[in-house]
């Protein structure tokens, strides 16, 4: 009996043990998100989230939004940029983890309308006809969308022409809902939105060709090593089941 006992004893030590290792190594982090990216990066999140004892807390905003706010010191663990020029800064100022940058999903631009119809088959004619009031699209200077946008009017011969006619987000969530919510009857936003379950004006949308544009590849970094739960959750994006996810959101995947 008095044997028993004390095997009992010791598994209980064990298991309490046990428990205490699991619960260091669960961590909490905190990742800054690209606007254009939020939506998927919640069913990412939630994925991750029922394989590991981890929890991720998530910020979004514009991806310039979001650089500015790491320089000033904003305690994020991770950032999932809409590009690949401010990750790449981070790292190069000793802000990011060398060696842990990667591109987790290239984004693709859309022409689109909450109108159905609205957009003829060929959507340069449309933005060539003139026949609206107000194109979205987020500003050049804070989001990368803002500035393929831009870059695709440009090849398009279009810019100056419909500069008047032209409305702003700060971020491409802002643009997208000028669209949905009416305020403008076009908008050069992320295929992400356009075909979001979420998208209650599902409209129209074409396909802005990728030639008109440099490639919207977004990158993401380690801003803490130490920070256990930000490193698997990076790691997690390069899996097999989060790269179809990726891509059901309307993104390639390298």
């Amino acid at each position: 009996m008095r044997a028993a006992a004390a095997i009992l004893r010791r598994l209980c030590v064990l298991l309490v043990l046990g428990d205490g290792i699991a619960a260091a190594r669960a961590e909490t982090a905190t990742v800054a998100v690209a606007t254009n990216f939020a939506e998927a990066a919640e069913q990412l999140i939630a994925g991750f989230e029922a394989q590991t004892d981890h929890r991720i807390t998530l910020v979004t905003g514009s991806t310039g939004k979001l650089f500015a706010q790491i320089i000033e010191g904003a305690p994020f663990d991770a950032f999932l940029a809409a590009d690949q020029a401010r990750p790449a800064r981070l790292e190069a100022e000793n802000r990011a983890v060398a060696g842990a940058r990667f591109t987790y999903a290239q984004g693709q631009l859309v022409l689109w309308s909450a109108t159905p119809g609205f957009i003829k088959p060929d959507g340069a004619a449309a933005l060539r006809a003139g026949d609206f009031t107000h194109l979205a699209i987020a500003n050049p200077d804070l989001a990368p969308y803002g500035l393929a946008a831009k870059q695709a009017l440009q090849g398009l011969d279009l810019w100056d022409a419909l500069r008047p006619k032209l409305v702003m987000g700060q971020n491409i969530g802002q643009a997208f809902s000028m669209v949905a919510t009416g305020n403008a009857e076009l908008g050069l936003v992320a295929k992400s939105y356009a075909v979001s379950n979420r998208n209650r004006e599902s409209g129209h949308h074409w396909d802005v060709p990728e030639a008109l544009y440099d490639p919207i590849r977004q990158d993401a970094v380690l801003l803490r090593e130490a920070n256990v739960a930000a490193r698997d959750f990076l790691a997690y994006l390069k899996g097999g089941e989060a790269r179809l996810l990726i891509q059901d959101h309307g993104y390639h995947v390298e």
